[in-house]
């Protein structure tokens, strides 16, 4: 069976299943907090939730206050990284590619750090998104930024199928804190 068609069954059977329970979302944000510290005002790339992603809407509102720079990304055409805008509370949004959101404001320079979201994860590290390949060409063009992964436990599967183009998360957070990632092998 083909990495491909590995990675849609995957995909096809953690969608199937998926719920987001605001108490959850509530408890993910909360260990955002206790295990991420952005240094001051830190360029964030965070993300406006599809329905049934978990939704840090209200980690965005307070990282803003903090005065750090809120980026929001707009999805490209296939085959390219992820673009990124200023969003702050009240600016305007309008629709992107797969049912996206973003800020209408011009795009920015692009985040120190990168809250990554997913379908599922593994304990080595790896993830699985929708398919497009965004944030693994995202990360690949932001070599020095920072990339913290996030899901609900419930996300976390044995094994993740990956690529050679995938790349690999050194911190994914759940509602019950850090995942301790094993290495590979």
């Amino acid at each position: 069976m083909t990495l491909e068609i590995r990675k849609r069954e995957l995909r096809l059977r953690v969608l199937a299943s998926r719920v987001s329970f605001p108490l959850a979302d509530a408890a993910l944000i909360q260990a955002l907090r206790d295990h991420v510290d952005p240094a001051p005002a830190t360029r964030i790339g965070g993300v406006w939730p599809l329905p049934g992603e978990p939704d840090l809407r209200p980690l965005w509102h307070e990282l803003h206050e903090q005065g750090h720079v809120i980026l929001l990304p707009e999805t490209m055409k296939r085959g390219e990284p992820l673009r990124f805008r200023p969003w702050s509370p009240g600016c305007a949004m309008q629709s992107g590619r797969h049912r996206t959101e973003h800020p209408a404001a011009p795009p920015s320079d692009p985040p120190d750090l990168v809250f990554v979201p997913m379908l599922a994860f593994d304990r080595q590290g790896w993830r699985l998104g929708y398919g497009g390949g965004y944030y693994d060409r995202t990360l690949a063009a932001l070599p020095g930024a920072r990339a913290v992964g996030y899901a609900l436990s419930s996300q976390q599967v044995e094994a993740v199928p990956h690529g050679p183009y995938d790349i690999r998360l050194p911190m994914i957070v759940t509602e019950q804190g850090p995942v301790r990632l094993q290495p590979e092998g």
